[in-house]
């Protein structure tokens, strides 16, 4: 499997760190919430915590402090479907495929529900043929990337199509709870609002930079499922996030890494670009220590996240199209993404 085209999409409104700690002081949630709370919440936003700006489908950040359930699920059936659009045109584009090539759409998410799922959008927003395969995938959080890729990997591998279109959008902000919790309010200072899209096809591009999907692997350890999920609170989404996250990303991704590189007889020195899902800066400090690797490994991921935030499943689509807009070198690339599950999953990708 080759990766034609890839992708990313926002919504226009950036919103700084600063500019959100102003609108939480200023919200009526302020005053609902405890002294601790408003302690942690400017501490969060004051630090560098690897973040200086997000994107919010929000006009003003006055609205992200509408939090009842009619109001976010608005908002996402609003933002998801136009994201998701607007992702996968520009991987079609980016490729030169027609919208009557795509054989089949995988659309993962987990901030929001719609039924008919996002699939059913993108078929009528991108113009792709009424008997396309489609495929929505939900609950998977911020791991869901490579699943979804994994899937398109199998239609490529089976011969059931010759071009799948991934797509993973998240409307973080669409999925918005506060409470005096220390894990809410940190995933309210973290995720941002962004879709991602790639163009997976059997042959390579007759143009350009090759990229090639050569094996991955998964792990899922539902004992930690406690440590990173979603729960419905209020007929809403509540993030919980706790302190063992980067630990587990840390642990989960050697082994999934060590799994990989051992059947393709490679080392981790062999890798010469390093896309990783960045839950964090605490995330990527625990993967440079436990993978032994240097800051400038993981710039890509840092550099996204502190432009960004955290964008959920869509983030690794960001990192790889800044890796390859900044003509990283070719050779062995490592994809991965980890998340709700406790899942982790891994690519060894060939660039030439």
């Amino acid at each position: 499997m080759y990766f034609r085209g890839i992708a990313t999409a926002l919504p226009p409104a950036r919103y700084t760190k600063a500019q959100c700690l102003e609108a939480f002081q200023n919200s009526d949630w302020f005053d609902r919430l405890d002294a601790r709370s408003h302690l942690l919440a400017s501490t969060v936003l004051q630090r560098d915590n690897g973040i200086e700006s997000r994107r919010l489908a929000v006009d003003c950040l006055d609205e992200v402090f509408q939090i009842d359930p009619n109001t976010l699920s608005k908002r996402f059936r609003t933002h998801a479907p136009a994201l998701a659009i607007q992702a996968g045109q520009r991987a079609l584009a980016a490729c030169g495929l027609e919208p009557g090539q795509i054989d089949a759409v995988v659309v993962s998410t987990c901030t929001g529900y719609l039924c008919p799922g996002l699939s059913g959008y993108a078929v009528q927003g991108l113009g792709l043929r009424h008997d396309v395969k489609t495929f929505d995938l939900v609950g998977q959080g911020c791991a869901a990337a490579l699943p979804n890729l994994q899937l398109g990997r199998a239609l490529i591998g089976s011969n059931a199509c010759r071009h799948v279109l991934s797509i993973c959008v998240e409307v973080s902000s669409a999925a918005m709870y506060l409470d005096d919790d220390p894990g809410v309010l940190i995933s309210a200072c973290l995720f941002g609002d962004g879709a991602g899209a790639a163009v997976l096809s059997r042959q390579p591009s007759p143009d350009g930079r090759c990229v090639e999907w050569i094996d991955s692997a998964s792990m899922t350890v539902p004992g930690q499922r406690d440590a990173l999920m979603f729960e419905q609170r209020d007929g809403m989404l509540r993030n919980i996030l706790s302190r063992a996250v980067p630990t587990l990303a840390a642990e989960h991704a050697h082994q999934v890494l060590g799994t990989v590189l051992g059947r393709a007889g490679l080392r981790c020195e062999d890798m010469r670009t390093w896309i990783f899902h960045a839950g964090g800066r605490d995330v990527l400090r625990a993967l440079e220590r436990r993978l032994e690797l240097q800051p400038e490994d993981l710039r890509y991921s840092a550099a996204m996240l502190r432009e960004y935030g955290n964008l959920s499943s869509a983030f690794v689509y960001f990192v790889l199209e800044a890796a390859l807009a900044d003509d990283a070198p070719d050779g062995w690339w490592w994809l991965s993404s980890f998340g709700a599950g406790f899942s982790c999953h891994g690519a060894l990708l060939k660039v030439h």
